[in-house]
This record gives C-alpha cells, sequence and structure tokens, in this order.
C-alpha cells in the first residue's frame, strides 16, 4: 500500500514538474520572439500595420496561457494601442 502511494506522488510530482518547464520554455520563448522583434528595426512597421484590436487578443491569448506575466501584458497592451 505505502509502494501505490509513493508511485502516485511521485508520478503527480514529475507531471507538475513537466507542465511547469513547457510553460517556463514557452514563456521563454515568447521573450526570446519579442526581444528579437524590438532589436529588428524593419519589423517594427509590421507590427504596427497590423489592427490593434488583432494585437490586443494574441496578447490576451498569451497572458491567459500564463506566458506573459500580468506586467508584461499591460504593457505590450498599451505599446499596442498606443497607449
Amino acid at each position: 500500500m505505502g509502494l501505490l502511494r509513493v508511485a502516485a506522488v511521485a508520478g503527480t510530482a514529475s507531471a507538475v514538474s513537466g507542465r511547469v518547464q513547457r510553460n517556463q520554455q514557452q514563456k521563454y520563448a515568447a521573450q526570446d520572439a519579442a526581444a528579437a522583434q524590438s532589436a529588428a528595426p524593419a519589423a517594427a512597421p509590421a507590427a504596427s500595420d497590423e489592427d490593434p484590436m488583432a494585437q490586443v487578443q494574441k496578447l490576451a491569448e498569451l497572458h491567459k496561457q500564463g506566458i506573459l506575466t500580468d506586467e508584461e501584458f499591460a504593457a505590450a497592451k498599451a505599446k499596442a494601442l498606443g497607449i
């Protein structure tokens, strides 16, 4: 009985650890992409040509997925809306 409990706890810990690692990788990938976009001046006009509401919707999805923090979402949203 104790061995089953240890196996269940270990399995749960492994699953949670894997999910945390995937979320961190997604967040870092998004940060790298944002840094690359801000570093490339040619890419900036293309982003401003996009509908601001579409940009905000994309940002909201990233925020919902946990890729963007509240602060990152607020800053990116303000930038997209020109505030």
